[in-house]
């Protein structure tokens, strides 16, 4: 048991480890929810809640009516339990900064490339949050949608994500960080 206790708290996990664990996570949360695991979606479903709570009329449409139901979904479950279990994660391996000074944003390799100033920082991250979900929902889900409950389900559209997340992965790194890591 102290064994287990003490791989938690590691800051860092064998990629086998965490893969096969990620695995059986999928595998039971698509069992009991019978959905597959997609958090990009939900930030849809709480719009439409709030949307529909303002504005009813508006929100009466085969899009919120049939696609992207407002209101707690899985997907809202999912990314609410996403956030705590960063958090957790973070607290027990002793690298959990909130509150701190200057954690927001501080890692060293951002400040290099994106200078110091920690609203700048937290723009750019924004923006890529924002071009990351409308990509999501240009794709058909995310990558927890996309990869990993497709490739759970060896879906070929999930292996076409997944080399297509990496190679722009790779092609973005370049561009920003231009061979300084």
């Amino acid at each position: 048991m102290k064994f287990i206790l003490n791989y938690i708290r590691k800051e860092e996990w064998s990629p086998y480890v965490a893969g096969t664990l990620l695995g059986l996570v999928g595998v039971f949360a698509v069992w009991a929810s019978n959905s597959l695991l997609g958090a990009s979606g939900s930030f849809e479903n709480l719009a439409g809640m709030i949307g529909k709570a303002i504005a009813p009329k508006a929100f009466d449409n085969m899009y919120f009516n049939f696609i992207m139901p407002p209101g707690i979904t899985y997907g809202v479950i999912l990314l609410i339990g996403l956030f705590f279990g960063g958090m957790a994660g973070a607290a027990t391996s002793g690298t959990l900064k909130w509150g701190k000074k200057d954690s927001a944003n501080s890692d060293t390799q951002w400040k290099q490339i994106f200078g110091p100033q920690t609203w700048k920082r937290w723009l750019i991250a924004f923006i890529g949050a924002i071009v990351l979900e409308y990509a999501a929902g240009i794709a058909g889900g995310c990558t927890s949608g996309l990869a990993i409950s497709g490739g759970m389900l060896l879906a070929p559209s999930a292996f076409i994500f997944i080399g297509g997340m990496f190679a722009s992965g790779i092609v973005t790194a370049l561009i920003v960080y231009r061979n300084r890591y």
